[in-house]
């Protein structure tokens, strides 16, 4: 019969922020309907800080914290604020999910905003 190992000498399992990162630029994308024409798909940045190694309690996200930062192009008109709290609640959801992280922060910048009306100008369309 093999011995059991105790908790603390097990290792630990970390997952690489560039992970995190392309876990919530993904739920991103879900989150919002679809990149304007001529714009960029969500990008996201992360901030991890791992979980004390056998510290999780109940409940608590066994793989540490994740600070995310998000930044996305719009079509415009829309609902921006509807929008970045959709993008808000994806996002902490998936990467608490998927990576086991808790997400208390999650920043949703707007980078641009896509206009129907300004792109049929730069096509040489008003009205």
């Amino acid at each position: 019969m093999a011995a059991q190992v105790a908790p603390g000498e097990r290792g630990a399992t970390r997952i690489a922020d560039r992970v995190v990162a392309k876990i919530a630029a993904r739920a991103a994308r879900e989150a919002v309907p679809a990149v304007p024409d001529g714009g960029s798909p969500p990008h996201a940045t992360v901030s991890v800080a791992p979980q004390a190694s056998g510290s999780a309690g109940a409940g608590e996200a066994p793989f540490g914290t994740a600070r995310v930062r998000v930044s996305l192009e719009l079509d415009y008109p829309c609902d921006i604020g509807r929008q970045c709290g959709a993008v808000r609640h994806q996002v902490a959801q998936r990467v608490r999910a998927l990576a086991g992280m808790d997400v208390p922060e999650v920043v949703v910048q707007v980078e641009r905003l896509h206009s129907a009306r300004t792109r049929a100008a730069a096509q040489g369309r008003t009205r």
